[in-house]
């Protein structure tokens, strides 16, 4: 039996989108760049206050317009903000590009392959090792926010 989808809010989409959609410096973009881009692009108001009322749900019907424009400036069709199943895997990808801009990253990936299944599963199983130790190193104090 195939489970259905699981819906995610209006607010959810949005700050998914602000978490996995960086600035060239790794870094999420602040409502106030986002909302002075919406309000060039529409030429209505958009203020960053909106922004923040639309990421928290506290505002929940916005204009067709505006939804435009996150799509645009967020670079992905507008249908993510209406089509769960869609936005989803618009988020995977997102996600998975957004790690393939880091260089170092790229380059492993684009040595990995030509490795074998087995090759892949020695590197996966080094990579969740490293990744492991790095939490241990970081202690309770700085995942707490995680």
């Amino acid at each position: 039996m195939v489970e259905p989808p699981v819906r995610s809010s209006l607010a959810e989409k949005i700050d998914r989108l602000f978490e996995v959609v960086l600035r060239p410096d790794r870094e999420q973009y602040r409502n106030e760049e986002v909302a002075s881009a919406c309000r060039e692009a529409t030429g209505e108001s958009f203020s960053a206050t909106y922004l923040w009322q639309l990421r928290n749900g506290r505002r929940t019907n916005p204009t067709k317009r505006h939804l435009e424009a996150l799509a645009q400036f967020f670079q992905v069709p507008p249908a993510y903000f209406f089509d769960d199943e869609q936005s989803e895997r618009i988020a995977e990808e997102l996600e998975l590009l957004g790690a393939l801009r880091d260089n170092a990253v790229r380059q492993i990936a684009l040595r990995a392959v030509t490795l074998s299944p087995e090759g892949l599963d020695t590197i996966s199983d080094v990579i969740e090792a490293i990744r492991r130790r790095e939490e241990l190193r970081k202690g309770p104090a700085e995942h707490d926010g995680d």
